[in-house]
C-alpha cells in the first residue's frame, strides 16, 4: 500500500475514532486530537488539570479503541523504581527471576507523577527516552507502541516534587484539561448517573498503529516550513540576538531544539489525521501551544505584570 493509500486510511480511522470515543468522552476533543498527535509522533504528554476531569477514563477508553494494552501507576511518595520498572525474585528452583512492573504496557498512565520523590519519576522518564529498562545488570525491551501520560494536579502543591524543566523537556506535549462547558457537565451527569454502557469497538490493530508512525515520519516537509518552526522555537530565547521582544522581556529560558522537533512532527502528525499530505504553517501553529507552554520560563516581571505563558505564546505566533 502507498503512502497516499496510508494517509487516506488514517484519516478514515481517525473519524471512526472520534465516533468511538464520544460515546464515552464529552466535550475535551481538543485534548483527545493531541493524545492522538503525540502516540503517532512517537512522543509523550503531561497533563495537567484539576481532580474529576476523567484523565484515567480518557486514557483507558483510548487504549481500548487503538486495542492498546493499559496500565496506571498512582505516584505516591513512597513509590520505589522497583514498583514500576519490575524486580527481580527467587521462584521455588531458587534461581532468581524477573517479574515485569507496569511500564511494560503500551498506554501508561502516570497519575500524579509530582507526588513522588525525583529518583522514582526518573526510573519512568528514562523509560520514555531510552524506551527500555535495566535491572540487575540485563537490559528489557518496552513493546511499541510505547506511550505516557503523565498528570499533575495544579492546585495541591503541598508534598509534591515538580518536575524540573530538564526532565519536562521530554514530554511532548503538556495538555490542559479545563472544566467542561455547562451544555457539556449536563451530557456528562446525565450518561454516568444512568445505568447507559457505552460498547466501544477497536478501530485499529496495534500492527497500523506502527506503520502510521512510521508513515508520518516519511511525510515530507517544505524547506520554509521547517524554517518557519526553528525560527518559532529561537524567537522564544531571551539570550539570543534573534529573540522575539517579548521573550526578552518577559522570559529566563527559552525552549530547546527539541521543541523545534517536535513541532515538525506534530504538525506533520496533524496534517496527516486531517488528510492533508503535507504541513503547512497553520499545522505547526495548531500544535505549537502544547509544545512550548512548558518549555519557556517567565521571569519576575512577567509575573508581576500578570502576564501568562499563553499570552506569550500567542505573540510568538503573530
Amino acid at each position: 500500500m502507498g503512502d497516499k493509500e496510508l494517509v487516506d486510511r488514517l484519516k478514515r480511522a481517525h473519524e471512526d475514532f472520534f465516533n468511538e470515543i464520544r460515546k464515552v468522552i464529552i466535550g475535551q476533543d481538543e485534548v483527545v486530537k493531541q493524545v492522538l498527535i503525540s502516540i503517532f509522533s512517537r512522543g509523550h504528554g503531561l497533563l495537567v488539570g484539576v481532580p474529576g476531569l476523567a484523565k484515567t477514563l480518557l486514557v483507558n477508553t483510548i487504549a481500548k479503541i487503538l486495542g492498546l494494552e493499559y496500565k496506571r501507576i498512582q505516584f505516591t511518595p513512597d513509590l520505589m523504581p522497583s514498583d514500576i520498572i519490575g524486580t527481580e525474585i527467587l521462584d521455588k528452583n531458587r534461581d532468581f527471576k524477573f517479574v515485569k512492573g507496569p511500564v511494560f504496557a503500551n498506554m501508561i498512565l502516570a497519575d500524579e507523577i509530582n507526588r513522588t520523590p525525583p529518583k522514582t519519576q526518573s526510573a519512568l522518564l528514562e523509560a520514555m527516552q531510552e524506551k527500555y529498562v535495566t535491572a540487575a545488570g540485563i537490559r528489557y525491551q518496552l513493546e511499541d507502541p510505547f506511550f505516557v501520560l503523565a498528570t499533575q494536579n495544579p492546585i495541591e502543591q503541598e508534598g509534591t516534587y515538580p518536575l524540573p524543566e530538564a526532565q519536562l523537556d521530554r514530554f511532548m506535549f503538556n495538555f490542559l484539561l479545563d472544566y467542561p462547558d455547562p451544555e457539556d457537565e449536563i451530557a456528562i451527569v446525565k450518561d454516568t448517573t444512568s445505568d447507559h454502557e457505552a460498547v466501544l469497538k477497536q478501530v485499529v490493530s496495534r500492527e497500523e498503529i506502527l506503520s502510521y508512525q512510521d508513515l508520518i515520519r516519511r511525510v515530507p516537509v517544505n524547506h520554509q516550513i521547517l524554517a518557519w518552526a526553528v525560527n518559532l522555537a529561537v524567537k522564544t530565547r531571551p539570550q539570543t540576538p534573534k529573540a522575539h521582544p517579548a521573550a526578552k522581556k518577559y522570559l529566563i529560558w527559552g525552549a530547546g531544539p527539541r521543541a523545534s522537533q517536535y513541532l515538525v512532527i506534530g504538525a506533520k502528525a496533524h496534517a496527516i489525521l486531517n488528510g492533508k499530505y503535507s504541513p503547512d504553517i497553520e499545522d505547526i501553529k495548531a500544535v505549537a501551544p502544547a509544545i512550548l507552554r512548558h518549555r519557556i520560563i517567565k521571569n519576575y516581571k512577567a509575573e508581576a505584570e500578570g502576564i501568562s505563558v499563553e499570552d506569550l505564546i500567542h505573540e510568538f505566533l503573530v
